[in-house]
């Protein structure tokens, strides 16, 4: 009985498998966004098409799965219950992914990665104000563990004993040590990296608790489909936008493939 428990408890190979490819693509993500998005590319243009292929592949998934089909999981399906379940999320994942494309460009995959770790501390915060759920101490434990490391990794906290010994005595070196740190708000590094990838990492845990709020109301909800109603509520929130935001103006000036090349689709 206990070696039965045990053994439908373990990750299977496919499970391993997945988990290392997921793994993989954490670490290149940040470096192949960077390498072939350009600065200069209109960024919404990018979330755009990453939602139209988000949108193609939960189809082709809905489509390929033989033990579902459109006509059951469509069933009950509304308007009015697309946009109560999917419309705020999605609006929050919008916002997140043009966070954390400007967080890519501006950022070395590493610091991006360490600080995108903090979307765990998020998801954990937003899950208890909004589903109620509560972590272990151990759990705690680690979740601070993990902000700390994303303050020292910034230099936001150091490791310098000597600067908080100059700290603790109020003297002039602590002015000179807290330098050494090389944190300055006023930095595009902060403005322009920082700042977004740690609003990316708190939206991306809020929308997540929203979410599993929204698929545990919907009445046992299809992933796949809940997938694809978020999709489209992004691409028309963004086409919406497109008529007055600063992005439409770029693109009604230079065009929606201004700065796009064959390769930047390979972040995407």
């Amino acid at each position: 009985m206990a070696a039965s428990k045990s053994s439908s408890s373990s990750l299977s190979p496919t499970a391993l498998v997945f988990m290392g490819l997921l793994a993989l693509q954490f670490g290149i993500q940040p470096i192949v966004t960077k390498k072939y998005t350009s600065p200069e590319i209109i960024r919404s243009t990018v979330i755009f098409t990453q939602e139209i292929v988000k949108l193609l592949i939960a189809m082709i998934g809905i489509t390929l799965n033989t033990s579902t089909k459109w006509k059951d999981i469509t069933s009950g399906w509304s308007i009015q219950s697309w946009l109560r379940l999917a419309l705020l999320p999605a609006t929050i994942y919008l916002i997140q992914n043009l966070c954390s494309l400007l967080a890519y460009q501006n950022l070395d995959a590493i610091t991006y990665n360490v600080l995108n770790q903090t979307k765990t501390l998020s998801a954990a915060l937003c899950c208890f104000l909004l589903l109620g759920k509560r972590q272990s101490k151990l759990q705690i434990v680690a979740l601070v563990i993990l902000l700390v490391a994303a303050l020292v990794m910034e230099g936001i906290l150091p490791l310098n004993l000597e600067y908080y010994m100059n700290y603790l005595s109020n003297t002039t070196a602590a002015a000179d040590s807290h330098e050494t740190t090389k944190f300055s708000l006023s930095s595009r590094h902060v403005s322009h990296g920082v700042l977004p990838i740690m609003l990316a990492s708190f939206l991306s845990g809020l929308a997540g608790a929203i979410t599993q709020k929204s698929l545990q109301s919907g009445g046992g909800r299809n992933a796949l489909m809940f997938t694809m109603e978020l999709c489209v509520a992004s691409i028309l929130i963004l086409l919406v936008s497109f008529a007055t935001s600063e992005d439409g103006k770029k693109i009604q000036e230079r065009g929606f493939f201004d700065q796009w090349n064959f390769l930047t689709l390979v972040p995407i």
